[in-house]
């Protein structure tokens, strides 16, 4: 590869961790949150799902055409992990980030980017 090549991945997976935040113990906020994730994401929301846990919790999935974002609450601990996986060039999952961290309002986040399915060389 030469130096400046940038490899060919078929998709970027952005995992998150939201530390001291709002966990909102709604469902269907959290249905209207993940939907607009979606779109700031500059994704395609086809279908979600969110269930609400008793007495305390979260778990949410929306699925995009171009694959998902999911979440996950803890509100006794006030933290929220969410999972951004997109394909596509024209997808922007850290555009999803800065929304959802306007919506939680964490005092810390924790992030990891991963490309995700290099595609081969040849």
């Amino acid at each position: 590869m030469l130096k400046n090549e940038i490899p060919n991945y078929l998709g970027k997976h952005l995992l998150l961790e939201f530390w001291d935040c709002k966990t909102l113990d709604n469902s269907k906020e959290w249905e209207k949150i993940l939907w607009q994730a979606a779109i700031e994401a500059k994704s395609t929301p086809l279908k979600i799902a969110v269930q609400k846990f008793e007495p305390q919790g979260i778990t949410g999935m929306v699925i995009l055409a171009e694959s998902h974002i999911s979440v996950h609450t803890w509100p006794e601990k006030k933290y929220v992990a969410i999972d951004v996986f997109t394909c596509g060039q024209h997808t922007q999952p850290k555009t999803a980030m800065k929304y959802l961290a306007k919506k939680l309002s964490p005092k810390k986040i924790d992030s990891q980017f991963i490309n995700r399915g290099k595609e081969s060389d040849k």
